[in-house]
């Protein structure tokens, strides 16, 4: 039915068109010779809206398996123990300090572990008796120290059969907080070497150390 004084009814909303772009309007370019921003250390730059991931932690929603060649951050104490065997003899790359700790906690363990026992099997430790004569003191200690050989055998093999091991791990931890692998030696200074060298495996990674990855320790 058609408006008595000849209006037209409106149109209905639904089918209207989206409005359109200007005629020869072209969406904005990047200036000329300019190129996106890249991040110093190779990483890409974070969507819009997601928090810069900080370094030494893995991408958020990061899929697939880290390679070997990098530090795996906030590994478990499965993936660490997996590779130090597969890194068992590689002194080059870095190690995160989730890598480190972990092995370290399981190295302690198994030690203690074969201790007790190979103490179980080893028997009571000979008791010093009467020890009158330079004999019977000497007598004594050898006992001792074969009593001692025999209750610890165990952990000693695994301590000689993961000491390279160790050795390249330790490196590689260094290198994460931008060390060299020679810092390791200064555990032959008594107690305060090993003292500062903690405090090195406990340091924060560093982006510097990515200049290990292909060098040797």
């Amino acid at each position: 039915m058609s408006d008595p004084y000849g209006q037209q009814p409106p149109q209905d909303p639904y089918g209207q068109q989206p409005p359109q772009q200007p005629y020869g309007q072209q969406p904005p370019q990047q200036p000329y010779g300019q190129q996106p921003q890249q991040d110093p250390y190779g990483q890409q730059p974070q969507p819009y809206g997601q928090p810069q991931q900080p370094y030494g932690q893995q991408p958020y929603g990061q899929v697939g398996e880290v390679p070997l060649s990098q530090p795996l951050y906030g590994a478990t104490i499965k993936q660490s123990a997996v590779r130090f065997f597969k890194k068992y003899a590689t002194f080059s790359g870095r190690a995160s300090r989730s890598e480190f700790w972990w092995w370290y906690l399981i190295a302690v363990v198994v030690s203690l572990v074969l201790n007790l026992i190979n103490r179980a099997l080893a028997g009571p430790a000979p008791l010093p008796g009467d020890l009158t004569t330079e004999a019977d003191v000497s007598r004594y200690f050898m006992d001792s120290f074969a009593y001692s050989m025999k209750s610890s055998i165990a952990s000693i093999i695994f301590s000689l059969a993961t000491f390279v091991g160790l050795l390249a791990l330790s490196a590689r931890r260094l290198h994460d907080t931008n060390r060299s692998g020679w810092w390791y030696l200064i555990i032959l200074v008594p107690i305060v070497g090993f003292i500062i060298l903690i405090v090195f495996w406990a340091s924060a990674p560093k982006p510097e150390g990515q200049r290990y990855d292909r060098a040797t320790a």
